[in-house]
């Protein structure tokens, strides 16, 4: 098998699909690697890293797409990649297709085999490739809304720790799986007031049960959402429908009710966002301000921290790739249970329900 490792080149982005140490693993399963020159760099590893580790160091781009039976990203490929798609190729990675229905297009078009790191399943239900990323913009998400609260970023100059004598600031948490939980996790050790909100009552039983009542659990309903969102100095959009557009819980009337400079960050906008007034961003231009709140959604967050990102993946996907590798791409997926929940696109058609129904395909 020939596995090509193209350079990531959406915005901002550091992380790379492989490290040196998973290419050895794949080497010695008896793959070829096709790594581009620099692809790791962003993220501290270095070209010699990979040779070392026996891949070979492509140039262009091109070659990799050419030559490679299974391409491994991170992100899904953009427009200028389009054309470099291979008929019948596999592509494994983040297609979050529901936000992009123009690649949706091109992946049916060439018969691509799209597998989709975030709707592969494992036996409990979870999501284990969505997970560490999860788990990392959850936790991103309180850094990135405190700094954008301080007064020379834009915000409304409110400390979320507090100081003694003065109320410390407040988050509302939309969705309390992984990245909310995570994001709850921070928020709580920086002293916030917390409340997070979901429709599962026993996620909240299990927020309880944590903070032992330290946080403030509500079932996500719009009285209860326009209220928190209303109160907050912060709002963390954690909401996940697997494979499908993610639904507006946090409308625009409820945003104007918010104090002029409170902040905005849905961590959800790979799948459209969970905000009305959220559109994406990117790490060049991170925020925007709509009725006077300040709103951060660059979709591939984690890619602020690379290396911790790009380990914490691979160390995910490399289940997956060892028995690709061993057994073939189409003998794993039908033989691996939760694999063939992760296959978005194949034979021209788009076979996962709730990408399909997104989509207008179902």
């Amino acid at each position: 098998m020939i596995i090509g490792i193209p350079k990531e080149i959406k915005n901002g982005e550091t992380r790379v699909s492989v490290t040196p140490a998973l290419v050895a693993r794949c080497v010695s399963l008896g793959a070829t690697v096709l790594v581009q020159k620099g692809a790791g760099m962003p993220a501290g590893f270095a070209d010699a890293e990979y040779a070392a580790s026996g891949a070979k160091i492509e140039s262009k781009a091109r070659t990799i797409w050419k030559n490679a039976e299974l391409i491994v990203k991170v992100k899904e490929p953009l427009e200028s990649e389009y054309g470099l798609l291979q008929n019948g190729q596999t592509l494994f990675t983040y297609l979050h297709l529901a936000a992009v229905p123009d690649l949706a297009k091109v992946l049916l078009k060439k018969n691509v085999l799209g597998i989709a790191y975030e709707t592969i399943e494992a036996r409990d239900g979870s999501l284990p490739l969505l997970k560490p990323m999860s788990q990392i913009a959850g936790r991103l998400s309180l850094q990135i809304g405190a700094y954008f609260l301080q007064s020379q970023n834009g915000g409304s100059g409110v400390l979320l720790g507090g100081v003694p004598g003065v109320k410390s600031g407040a988050v509302a948490i939309v969705g309390a799986g992984n990245s909310g939980a995570h994001a709850c996790r921070i928020a709580a050790g920086m002293g916030a007031r917390v409340t997070i909100l979901d429709l599962d009552t026993r996620k909240l039983d299990m927020i309880d049960d944590l903070y032992r009542g330290a946080v403030t659990t509500l079932a996500a309903n719009p009285a209860n959402i326009e209220a928190a969102v209303a109160n907050a100095d912060l709002v963390v959009g954690a909401v996940l429908i697997p494979g499908a557009k993610a639904p507006v819980v946090v409308t625009r009337q409820m945003v104007r009710q918010m104090r002029p400079g409170s902040v905005l960050v849905d961590i959800a906008v790979d799948q459209g966002g969970c905000m009305e007034t959220i559109r994406p961003t990117s790490h060049e231009s991170p925020t925007y301000k709509r009725d006077g709140v300040v709103h951060y959604a660059v979709p591939n967050m984690p890619a602020m921290v690379g290396r911790t990102s790009t380990i914490a993946l691979t160390q995910a996907t490399e289940p997956f790739l060892v028995r690709f590798i061993e057994k073939g791409v189409k003998s794993a997926i039908e033989e691996t249970q939760g694999l063939a929940k992760g296959v978005n696109t194949r034979d021209g058609k788009i076979v996962n329900t709730a990408v399909a129904k997104a989509l207008g395909y179902a």
